[in-house]
């Protein structure tokens, strides 16, 4: 099974071993070497840094200051940063957004260290895995969550879109596989978000419906990927959804479409 997710590019950035970086930054190196796929928060003293593509992601989508120090390779270390004791808050929305996350920490004594202190990769978080009380999606809000499935041969795409309508946060997942293997991820991902009520195509067969949660069927043309995607450009007040970390979905277009017409038309008014 595959699952869809706006993973930074594998290809950090490389030195070779003629190349002069300092010794922080080959440690550096060897750990993001090991988390490829991963935004890597480095420890330095009170701040979690980003280097290179990770720091460029992150600046876009929390909104942080990108910076350079130094250099690699003649190019400039492109550097972001949080502070140690704000960082819970950041992780909750990549993680939300689908990112995963590698917490590295020093754990030598700088007193002791005759070189870079002692670092390691200490935490992990990815939408999958997440334990973290603080950062578990809410349950208690019991959102609206809508299901969009496409099939082609025997794969199938399922995307959800689900939203609070107290906070006006919406989410997006989407992930593929064979019909078995979807249905029971889309078990486990309903259990976990817990939604209140859930919006499915009136002939969809992909799933029944949830006996925890109230089910309503709507026209399968208001799944439209298209359709879903301006709908969220627009509601998003946007040109693009890169800076979102949606590159690539399609599914969860089609459920976030029908999502915010059913809002729309159960609210009234604007969200």
């Amino acid at each position: 099974m595959t699952t869809v997710s706006s993973d930074i590019n594998a290809a950090a950035v490389k030195s070779s071993p003629a190349e002069k970086v300092t010794p922080m930054m080959q440690q550096y190196l060897r750990i993001k070497a090991d988390y490829p796929t991963m935004l890597v928060f480095y420890r330095m003293g009170d701040f979690y840094e980003l280097f290179f593509e990770d720091a460029e992601k992150a600046a876009r989508i929390l909104g942080i200051t990108l910076t350079a120090r130094g250099s690699s390779g003649g190019n400039p270390i492109k550097m972001a940063g949080v502070p140690f004791h704000s960082l819970d808050p950041y992780l909750a929305k990549l993680v939300k957004l689908g990112e995963s996350c590698a917490i590295c920490e020093q754990i030598g004594d700088p007193a002791l260290s005759k070189g870079p202190v002692e670092r390691k990769v200490v935490r992990v978080v990815t939408p999958g895995t997440l334990t973290d009380s603080d950062l578990l999606p809410e349950k208690a809000e019991r959102p609206l969550l809508a299901v969009c499935t496409l099939a082609q041969r025997k794969n199938v795409t399922v995307g959800l879109a689900w939203m609070s309508l107290a906070s006006g946060a919406l989410r997006l997942m989407e992930f593929s596989g064979d019909e078995r293997t979807v249905n029971t991820r889309l078990a486990q991902e309903l259990e976990r978000i817990a939604p209140a009520e859930i919006l499915r195509a009136d002939d969809g067969a992909l799933f029944e419906d949830n006996p925890v949660a109230h089910t309503q069927r709507v026209p399968e043309w208001h799944f439209d990927v298209v359709k879903g995607h301006k709908a969220l450009v627009d509601q998003l007040a946007v040109a693009t959804l890169t800076g979102f970390g949606a590159d690539g979905l399609g599914a969860a277009f089609g459920a976030a479409g029908a999502l915010l017409r059913y809002a729309h038309s159960t609210q009234g008014r604007g969200l």
